[in-house]
């Protein structure tokens, strides 16, 4: 049976109401049981259902106006209708109409149970049919991680290894560095790939209703929980939660965690039922969780706990030989979704973006490619076309500026911010060393020097 499947049961009449919703109850699952027909379409719009179960006669709406309304808005919720004036030909029109199953009244239990079981089991199928479809384009995007540098290579070989585990992740880094698609290429690299990915971002969340998402709640459990609601990580059962900004988590949320990443186990808002899951954790967070730990702030055991693989993302400026290789792939993805001819950026256009600090990261520069390629008529992407942030020297300069931290040793942030300067040269002057040396407005022989100073590759 479908443990804790909710039925909702649709009829006028008490007596056959109260027998069902005890009969149902005691087998195990979450009923609501309404008399109107219209409410219960209502109830539809802001509850979870997996089956209804509806009487055929009814004021106000017919059991088979009800199965329409279901099919055109729930599709995948399977109906059961009831009816005390059954014939063949009724029951083949129904099942014409969507029909699950067709019950004549009086019923027997055993034939009724068996019908719901089967329903739910239905149910429970769409609903995994519907979370792997939802991520059918990731799967075969997740591997798209791009980039040639040492960095990505590193965060691959990680990848790698750590999929075919169950161990906990901890992925860190600046917003936007691509936390979640790391996230789905783990998942999807693993045993649970058939099994749902669940995200959760902690921060879209406020308190009091963080807890409900995540954990689920019980039907009364507080105003508005008119039925009983599966969380996040009973979602994500047999495949793997990603939970983002984990550092928003307060104290008692953070205690629940640490016992469900120990125990596998936990109750619901409101229940005292223990609900079991088999799920695979994958958190992120651009916060110093070490930090927050000193700080009273997070707790200690869940970091540990949390911290067993990490995997540490690289910001966009110090992996700048990817940014052309991005530009491509977003270019020809947004192009391709908008329905638009293959546009490029000159190379003069793709220096500037490779030069630019990206304090947003990739999500920054996809946005800016997708601003460029929906906005600007022609074929060929110049400099002029660029966002003024990107092409402007001076805000350049205060990007790179409003990143360094308060408290800092001036001669060594200057060494940093000139081989910063000399890098995006090259770039620039398509490595060629004396036009680098003329953008900066040094001899050549001091552009050589300051690069075996700084051990900068000149090619």
């Amino acid at each position: 049976m479908s443990e804790n499947s909710r039925i909702l049961i649709i009829d006028d009449e008490k007596n056959y109401v109260l027998v069902l919703e005890a009969m149902l109850t005691d087998a195990g699952y979450s009923v609501t049981a309404l008399n109107d027909p219209e409410m219960a379409l209502a109830f539809l719009d802001d509850s979870e259902v997996d089956v209804v179960i509806t009487d055929m006669k009814m004021p106000k709406l017919t059991g088979k106006e009800v199965l329409q309304s279901i099919k055109k808005s729930w599709p995948h919720i399977p109906v059961l209708i009831m009816t005390a004036f059954g014939s063949i030909e009724s029951a083949v029109e129904l099942m014409r109409y969507g029909a699950f199953d067709y019950i004549t009244k009086p019923f027997a239990n055993d034939e009724l149970l068996l019908a719901v079981h089967n329903a739910a089991e239905l149910s429970k199928a769409h609903q995994q049919y519907r979370l792997l479809q939802e991520n059918l384009e990731d799967r075969y995007s997740t591997h798209q991680i791009i980039g040639k540098s040492k960095a990505i290579r590193d965060t691959l070989a990680i990848v790698d290894r750590v999929s075919q585990s169950r161990s906990t992740v901890l992925i860190t880094g600046e917003s936007g560095t691509g936390k979640e698609l790391v996230a789905r290429a783990i998942h999807f690299s693993s045993p649970r790939k058939e099994e749902p990915f669940v995200t959760v971002n902690c921060m879209a969340f406020n308190v009091s209703v963080l807890e409900s998402e995540l954990f689920g709640h019980e039907k009364g459990s507080f105003t508005g929980a008119v039925a009983m609601r599966r969380g996040r990580f009973e979602q994500a059962d047999h495949g793997t939660l990603f939970l983002d900004e984990i550092g928003e988590l307060t104290l008692d949320l953070q205690v629940k965690l640490l016992r469900v990443l120990q125990e596998r186990t936990f109750e619901r808002v409101g229940g005292t039922e223990p609900v079991n899951v088999d799920i695979r954790v994958v958190a992120a967070t651009n916060c110093d969780l070490a930090k927050l730990v000193e700080e009273g702030k997070f707790r200690e055991d869940l970091f540990y706990r949390l911290n067993v693989v990490q995997i540490p993302l690289a910001p966009l400026r110090e992996r700048r030989e990817d940014i052309p290789l991005l530009v491509a792939h977003f270019a020809e993805k947004i192009s391709t979704e908008n329905g638009i001819n293959g546009k490029s950026f000159s190379q003069e256009a793709q220096n500037y973006l490779t030069g630019y600090e990206w304090p947003g990261n990739i999500r920054q520069l996809q946005n800016v490619i997708e601003r460029c390629i929906v906005m600007v008529p022609h074929d060929v992407i110049g400099v002029d076309d660029l966002p003024p942030e990107i092409r402007d020297e001076e805000s350049q300069f205060k990007s790179a500026v409003d990143l360094l931290p308060v408290e800092l040793n001036l001669a060594d942030t200057l060494d940093r911010m000139e081989a910063a300067l000399i890098r995006r040269a090259l770039v620039r002057a398509d490595f060629v060393q004396a036009h680098a040396a003329e953008l900066l407005g040094i001899s050549r022989s001091l552009m050589q020097y300051k690069l075996k100073k700084y051990n900068i590759s000149g090619h």
